[in-house]
């Protein structure tokens, strides 16, 4: 098993670097998708994002589920990309089929993290370095955010910030 948690800034190439450890491992990829195309600006991200993937990975779009995705497809002889945790995050916040309790769906999360079989890489956008939020429900999910990345990075094996496209380990105990 081996989780590694890439986190950067937005288009700090955190996705591109995800896919060429990916694409490096010679297993079969699985890309949890997390992102739902709510207007147009999004809809074209999320078609960059899947034209800039190899044809022959397999893409998973769960934008509540990610616990449920990454058990499902993480085995020996796979790498699973979950694409990205910020996203997931807005929508168990603000999403029309957000859950009861998204803390338990984090909960979940991190317990699959921590004994997933195969290979995961779990991207992240680092967006507390900024000013804080003027707005209570934006200061939240700062927070939240913040809360994640923390539990995250502290059951992965490995923990990457990209920045400027280039990658630098602050955690690695294998």
């Amino acid at each position: 098993m081996t989780s590694h948690f890439i986190l950067g800034a937005a288009r700090s190439g955190k996705s591109r670097h995800a896919a060429e450890l990916a694409a490096a491992s010679g297993a079969d990829v699985v890309v949890i998708a997390t992102a739902v195309a709510g207007d147009d600006e999004t809809a074209a991200r999320i078609a960059r994002h899947r034209a800039d993937r190899p044809a022959h990975w397999t893409t998973v779009d769960e934008p509540y589920s990610v616990a449920a995705a990454v058990a499902a497809h993480a085995a020996d002889g796979t790498t699973v990309i979950v694409d990205c945790l910020t996203m997931w995050l807005a929508n168990l916040h603000y999403g029309a089929g957000r859950p009861e309790q998204p803390h338990s769906a984090i909960d979940e999360l991190i317990a699959v993290l921590d004994g997933v079989a195969g290979r995961v890489l779990v991207i992240s956008n680092e967006i507390g370095a900024g000013v804080v939020p003027a707005d209570p429900a934006s200061r939240a999910f700062v927070d939240d955010l913040g809360r994640l990345n923390q539990r995250v990075a502290g059951v992965c094996d490995k923990v990457t910030v990209v920045a400027a496209g280039l990658p630098l380990v602050l955690k690695d105990v294998r």
